[in-house]
C-alpha cells in the first residue's frame, strides 16, 4: 500500500540485508522510542525494553555498528541514540507493521464525509476530510485539488449596478461560484439573458476549462447571431473565468496547530517555524503532491527525500484520490514531524482518499 519516492531516496547501506535479529530488535526499540517521546535512547534503557536479556555494554556494541551503517546517530547534546532518516526509512519499508484504524475511528470520518457531501460542496467535503485527518494524525493535513474540474450545469447573469454583473456558476456537484464582473457601458438586460442562453446552450457537462475552448470557438462561428454587447458581455465572462491565473491548483492546509504541540526544544520550534514558511511557499507543495498524483496507494517522503522540506526535516504521507470516471483529481494527505505515527497515519490517510474517491463517484 505505502510507496516511497523513487527518485530522491537514499541508498541504503548493502549491510542492511545482514541484519540479524537481535540487531533489528535493538534498532526497532531505538525508532520507536523516538516515535513515541522524541528523544535519543541509551543503551541501559534498550537493554530493558528487548525481549532477549543484554546487557548495556553488548547493546552499546550493536548500536555502534547500526551507526557504522548509517541507521543511527548519536546528537551532540546526549549519549543516546536517535534514528537517521536513512534508518527511519528502513523502518517503514522493511520493519514497520502497519497498524489499523478503529471502527470508532472509521465511522467518525465515514459519517461527517457522507453529511457533508449531501448537503454541500465538493471543497466542503474536502475540507471536513481534511479536518478529520488533522485530528486523527495530530499532523497538519493538506490536499492538492483543481479548482476547475467542476463540471458546469448552468450560469446565469445578475446585474448589481449598471456597469457590474454577478456571475453564477452552477456545477454538476450542486457546488456554486460566483464572479463579479464588469460590464460593458449600455449593457441592457436583454443581452444578459441572451448571454446566459447561449453558454447555458454549449456549457452544460463542461469543465470551465473545456468550456472557455468552447466558447472561444463557438464566438468566432456565431458572431452573426449575437449583436455587440451580447459579444461583449460573452467575452468578459470567458475572460473572468480565466481569473489571469495559469495556476489551476489550490492548496488547502488544516491543523498548523497540532504542529505546535509536543515541542521539546528550541530546535523544534525552529522547525516547526520553517515548516510553516514551507507550507507558505505553495508552489513547492503543489509539486511535491503533485509527484504523488502517478503513484497509486499512499506515498511517503521522509525529511530530505524532498527538497522542500530538506531544513524543516518534516514528513509527508499522502494518496490520490479520483472523480467518478476513476481519473485521479488530487492527492490528500498530512504534513508533520519526521517522528510521526507512521504505522497509525498511512492507514488513515489510505482509507480518507478511498471515502473521497467513493463520494466524489456518487
Amino acid at each position: 500500500m505505502a510507496h516511497h519516492d523513487p527518485i530522491n531516496l537514499m541508498t541504503p547501506p548493502a549491510g542492511l540485508a545482514q541484519l540479524n535479529e537481535r540487531s533489528r530488535e535493538i534498532f526497532r526499540q531505538i525508532v520507536e522510542s523516538y516515535l513515541a517521546t522524541g528523544e535519543p535512547v541509551g543503551s541501559r534503557n534498550i537493554s530493558r525494553l528487548i525481549a532477549v536479556p543484554l546487557s548495556p555494554a553488548s547493546v552499546r556494541n550493536v548500536m555502534a555498528d547500526l551507526e557504522q551503517l548509517g541507521l543511527i546517530f548519536a546528537p551532540h547534546t546526549s549519549a543516546g541514540r536517535l534514528p537517521t532518516e536513512a534508518g527511519l526509512r528502513f523502518f517503514v519499508d522493511a520493519l514497520m507493521q502497519v497498524g489499523d484504524m478503529t471502527e470508532a475511528e472509521r465511522q467518525s470520518i465515514q459519517s461527517q464525509l457522507a453529511s457533508v457531501g449531501r448537503a454541500q460542496s465538493v471543497e466542503a467535503a474536502l475540507d471536513e476530510a481534511l479536518t478529520r485527518l488533522s485530528g486523527l494524525t495530530r499532523a497538519a493535513a493538506v490536499v492538492l485539488t483543481a479548482k476547475s474540474n467542476t463540471r458546469l450545469k448552468h450560469i446565469e447573469f445578475v446585474r448589481l449596478e449598471p456597469e457590474r454583473a454577478l456571475v453564477v456558476l452552477v456545477g454538476e456537484d450542486g457546488q456554486v461560484e460566483n464572479r463579479v464582473l464588469a460590464l460593458p457601458p449600455g449593457v441592457p438586460s436583454s443581452a444578459l439573458t441572451e448571454a446566459s442562453n447561449f453558454l447555458n446552450a454549449r456549457i452544460r457537462g463542461r469543465t470551465l476549462a473545456e468550456a472557455r475552448l468552447e466558447l472561444e470557438t463557438a464566438l468566432t462561428h456565431d458572431r452573426a447571431e449575437l449583436d455587440q454587447l451580447t459579444q461583449k458581455v460573452i467575452a468578459a465572462g470567458v475572460a473572468s473565468w480565466s481569473g489571469g491565473d495559469s495556476d489551476d491548483r489550490q492548496l488547502i492546509v488544516r491543523g498548523h496547530a497540532n504542529l505546535l504541540e509536543d515541542l521539546h526544544a528550541l530546535e523544534d520550534l525552529e522547525r516547526v517555524r520553517r515548516l510553516f514558511d514551507d507550507l507558505e511557499t505553495k508552489r513547492g507543495v503543489v509539486d511535491l503532491l503533485g509527484r504523488a498524483e502517478s503513484a497509486e496507494g499512499v506515498r511517503i517522503f521522509i525529511g530530505s527525500e524532498n527538497k522542500l522540506f530538506s531544513l524543516s526535516g518534516s514528513s509527508t504521507i499522502v494518496s490520490p484520490y479520483t472523480d467518478a470516471t476513476g481519473r485521479i483529481v488530487g492527492v490528500l494527505g498530512v504534513i508533520g514531524p519526521t517522528r510521526l505515527n507512521y504505522a497509525r497515519v498511512i492507514p488513515t490517510v489510505d482509507y480518507a482518499a478511498r471515502l473521497v474517491s467513493r463520494l466524489l463517484g456518487g
